[in-house]
């Protein structure tokens, strides 16, 4: 495509350019049929399918809202997995945004932050639930970045705790799966 729509010109005075430096999403916008032909589909499927549909990339307002807002979303997730363990978690605002950031400079969109979220996460992970005396863990900028551990907050007292929420059984309807 971008050989179809970019500007050539050849000689001593000509303009040299370096690749795609738009937005790509600007540039799947002016895709037309005989692009997708020249790209391998066959020519069948493309005048079968005469839609064509062009995304934009992500900001990182875009992957925070998908971090935090929707009803099953990974921070909801985390916290629901530690809360069953009797744990609080919290994450900092701005480590949430030091996600999405890593996300974008990996170039990996909203499939990206559940990796980047493992990651993170991995430690207080394994050591959360076999250490009883932690009650709460908050995930720092600094976490997010990489370089410290995210802080775990003890009791005081020798006493384990006591699990946030309690298992509601499901009812059997019978269903194999």
């Amino acid at each position: 495509m971008e050989a179809r729509i970019g500007q050539k010109s050849i000689g001593f005075n000509a303009e040299i350019s370096q690749g795609a430096k738009e937005n790509i999403g600007k540039l799947f916008r002016q895709a037309m049929p005989q692009d997708f032909v020249k790209y391998g589909l066959i020519p069948e499927f493309v005048g079968r399918v005469p839609v064509t549909v062009a995304l934009d990339l992500l900001d990182e307002e875009a992957l925070v809202r998908i971090l935090t807002e929707p009803r099953n979303a990974i921070v909801k997730q985390y916290k629901k997995l530690f809360e069953l363990d009797g744990v609080e978690l919290d994450f900092e605002e701005e480590a949430i945004r030091v996600i999405a950031k890593r996300s974008l400079e990996r170039k990996t969109g909203a499939r990206g932050l559940r990796a980047v979220m493992e990651s993170i996460m991995m430690d207080s992970m394994y050591k959360v639930p076999s250490d009883t005396q932690i009650l709460k863990c908050i995930i720092t900028k600094e976490a997010a970045e990489g370089g410290n551990m995210p802080t775990l907050i003890s009791s005081e007292d020798n006493q384990p705790r006591k699990p946030i929420s309690k298992r509601v059984p499901k009812k059997n309807s019978n269903e194999i799966a």
